[in-house]
């Protein structure tokens, strides 16, 4: 009884001040993961607490649980509309990209560490996929409004790229400790590991989505049975030779892509379940080094950690998108850069003492130190290389607050809240406000007082107001709700005028005294940007013409619609 007490006392403190310590990232810039970890080490046999523990096939299942959990999180929370833009890069990175940064990681791991080249390549294989925790935490956390073409590969790749990483890490295993099979069956294993995961993920999640909105439960219960189904492909996955990573990830893109109210009761429930599981999944590994062991590791370790960072990385996202995809030398920079290394390597390196390899420790020691300093050197300068290479767009407004209604079972009437903090709506009457013609202002709080909103009602600077409308309507209240200051940034990033998209380079040229070649006359200025950046223009693309900046302020589909006009 003691035990269960102790237990339950030191698992509710570490958690309450884990998030209590997240604090410290939004005061001092520090990634929050690190603050995870390092409360996990402070809690250790070595730190203030005196925890020994030290069971690698408990935290090896932990680990498994928390990822899947965070990956069905971030499936359902990823649009399919961003796969347009990112999908094929994103998959060349988690294939090849994952291939060639672990190999030219691994030969660095072999000269830092003096280790035979299936040793190092090991080491490599760990170390080589981005970790989905690191990269959904660190661009939702700091709230980073990248463009859709950098966000979406970014995303899409590290949900995706952990089979390329488990196939070699297993397969450089199996080759020490003299398992290996033939050259068939390990292909055969890596076809298993994305084939399986990709039909269960999508077919699993698509009949799991279309029961959620079929299926009448309390508001509560949909959560859980989206987990619960989630768990099932996860597992049927696994047991069938396929990638449960992969396939939970896409049970949740498949779930959060059918419209209906089970979104609305799923996801705040799994926004918790997800920060829950990687405050815990990292609590369990800080717990699991041992600091003395890894001091010895340090240095080789962080020389591992420079070059995948600085060589492996960059070399890496060149090869697998530059050749094939138009993407700008400032995004390639960007993606990069985020190569964030967290859970999943320390997860891979535990496979190693789990399956008696000699010196498996070394493997775990240095997959420890490399995502320390990945997360402390790329986890920490996120927003800064995100301004630097011009991959950030400007926060967008949006409602203070919104909700459904329940009113009806797919595109419900929502309540968005909004605070009037744009000067060019104060004391205007509310019968002049261009409103979409589907919504209209139910409720008026003016010094906490409510009032009844009618057409002569004059607006004032601080006033919040309930709008019932539906998620169409969202655009143009958001642009008629903007603030000053978020004007201002809009106009500072895509220029004081905008055009239509479907106007004439030769009217253009007209306009504004810019010369054209007879063939480009009749070319829309839409057309001549989507030629400019691939044929998938994203919100923010930059193009520069006479002089002039060309930046893409709305989009639809692969349609450009408005652009700004920059002039410097």
């Amino acid at each position: 009884m003691d035990f269960i007490n102790t237990l339950f006392l030191l698992s509710g403190s570490l958690l309450a001040l884990s998030i209590l310590a997240s604090r410290l990232s939004s005061l001092f810039g520090l990634p929050l993961l690190i603050i995870f970890l390092g409360l996990g080490m402070l809690a250790g046999e070595e730190g203030l607490l005196g925890i020994k523990f030290d069971n690698y096939s408990v935290a090896f299942l932990i680990g498994h649980l928390a990822l899947a959990l965070i990956l069905l999180d971030g499936g359902l929370r990823t649009r399919l509309k961003t796969f347009r833009a990112g999908f094929r890069p994103a998959l060349s990175l988690a294939t090849l990209g994952v291939f060639l940064t672990s190999g030219i990681t691994g030969l660095v791991a072999m000269w830092a560490f003096d280790l035979t080249l299936v040793q190092g390549l090991l080491v490599g294989a760990i170390v080589g996929s981005t970790d989905a925790a690191a990269v959904f935490s660190m661009l939702s956390g700091r709230g980073i409004n990248l463009n859709e073409r950098v966000g979406a590969t970014l995303e899409i790749e590290s949900g995706t790229n952990d089979p390329m990483a488990i196939f070699l890490t297993i397969m450089f295993i199996e080759i020490l400790v003299g398992d290996i099979g033939s050259i068939a069956e390990t292909a055969l294993f890596l076809i298993q590991q994305f084939g399986v995961g990709i039909a269960i993920g999508l077919g699993g999640g698509w009949l799991t989505g279309k029961f959620l909105r079929w299926v009448d439960l309390a508001p509560g219960l949909y959560s859980l049975l989206a987990l619960a189904m989630g768990f099932c492909i996860f597992g049927a996955t696994s047991a069938l030779g396929g990638s449960g990573f992969l396939a939970i990830y896409l049970c949740g893109l498949m779930i959060g892509n059918q419209p209906g109210r089970h979104l609305n009761f799923i996801l705040p429930v799994h926004d918790g379940l997800a920060w829950l599981s990687q405050i815990g999944l990292f609590l369990v590994l800080g717990l699991l080094v041992t600091p003395s062991d890894l001091l010895d590791y340090t240095l080789p370790a962080f020389l591992v950690g420079l070059a995948l960072i600085f060589v492996a990385r960059p070399l890496a996202v060149l090869i697998s998108i530059k050749p094939f995809f138009k993407f700008r030398w400032h995004e390639i920079g960007f993606i990069s850069w985020v190569g964030l290394r967290g859970a999943v390597p320390i997860v891979l390196a535990i496979f190693p003492l789990i399956s008696g390899v000699e010196n498996a420790s070394l493997y775990f020691n240095v997959a420890f130190g490399v995502v320390l300093l990945s997360l402390l050197l790329q986890g920490g300068t996120i927003s800064l290389m995100a301004r630097w290479m011009k991959v950030q767009l400007p926060r967008a407004t949006a409602p203070n607050h919104r909700g459904p209604l329940g009113i009806l079972p797919e595109n419900d009437y929502e309540m968005f809240v909004y605070r009037v903090e744009n000067s060019s709506l104060n004391d205007v009457p509310i019968r002049l406000l261009r409103f979409p013609s589907g919504a209209l202002i139910s409720a008026l709080f003016r010094e906490h007082a409510m009032l009844h909103p009618k057409g002569s009602t004059h607006l004032k600077i601080g006033d919040v107001i309930c709008v019932i409308g539906r998620n169409e309507d969202l655009a143009s209240l958001n642009r008629l709700f903007n603030g000053d200051a978020k004007l201002k940034k809009e106009k500072e990033f895509f220029g004081p005028f905008t055009l239509d998209a479907d106007a004439r380079l030769g009217e253009i040229a007209k306009a504004y005294g810019i010369s054209v070649t007879p063939g480009e006359e009749e070319i829309t200025l839409g057309e001549f940007i989507s030629m400019r950046v691939g044929g998938h223009p994203v919100i923010g693309d930059d193009v520069a013409w006479h002089g002039i900046h060309w930046v893409v302020s709305e989009v639809k589909g692969d349609k450009i619609i408005r652009v700004g006009m920059r002039f410097y």
